[in-house]
């Protein structure tokens, strides 16, 4: 039983490493101006090891679709460097995915910011 449990506790570990490991190149060490800093929401990393999945977002960029797309023209470069800070024997494949969250807030507090000086205006006209 015992076995079990460090192996469930290796792969956590493992996990937490590649996430880690993964914010660091994407944030430190990848020098591409046309990307900027992508910020890293989440990683789901499969059982297996085989597949790494990447949510980034790139709040303040204006132009966040171009960004990505860089992104994904760099995919390799951030493998490789992934691969030699993880004493892993096969390095995860990496999938960006685009998470616009930060967009769709953005956007909903400018609502709000607009919506709450049109009643502050209809306030004043009324007094």
């Amino acid at each position: 039983m015992p076995k079990k449990r460090s192996s469930a506790n290796q792969k956590a570990r493992n996990k937490a490493l590649i996430d880690k490991y993964l914010r660091e190149v994407l944030m430190m060490e990848l020098k591409n101006p046309k990307i900027g800093v992508p910020f890293v929401n989440e990683v789901i990393v499969t059982e297996d090891y085989q597949l790494a999945k990447v949510f980034v977002s790139f709040y303040g960029n204006k132009y966040p679709k171009q960004s990505f797309e860089e992104l994904l023209r760099c995919k390799g470069a951030v493998r490789t460097l992934l691969a030699k800070k993880l004493n892993l024997y096969k390095c995860p494949d990496i999938m960006f995915i685009y998470d616009d969250q930060f967009d769709k807030g953005d956007a909903i507090d400018r609502l709000l910011e607009k919506e709450a000086e049109d009643i502050e205006n209809a306030k004043k006209g009324m007094n």
